[in-house]
């Protein structure tokens, strides 16, 4: 049971929303949950782009972003701390009105 001090994840909204574009800000290794590739392996480094396509969770405690990276093509697990937002999904949808 978390403490006073310790605030849930999944206590607050997600901070990201489907079909955002994000960037890595950290780099991601294989933690051996990513079939094919070596443990340890890179799958993404900094800087790169992709999209929200669904949202997860994590041990009941913390939201876990599927991102797709289009030029690799390839979906990576990501949380809200490997991620800085580009933009929001549905900006292009709310201009287009």
């Amino acid at each position: 049971m978390p403490s006073d001090e310790e605030e849930l994840e999944l206590d607050l909204p997600p901070i990201y929303e489907l079909a955002d574009k994000v960037r890595i800000t950290s780099l991601i290794k294989n933690d051996g949950t990513y079939p094919g590739k070596k443990l340890g392996e890179v799958l993404i480094d900094v800087g790169e782009e992709g999209y929200v396509i669904s949202i997860g969770t994590y041990l009941q405690r913390a939201y876990i972003y599927a991102i797709r990276f289009m030029d690799k093509d390839i979906v990576i697990g990501c949380r809200k701390e490997e991620l800085e937002l580009i933009e929001r999904g549905d900006q292009s949808e709310s201009n287009a009105t």
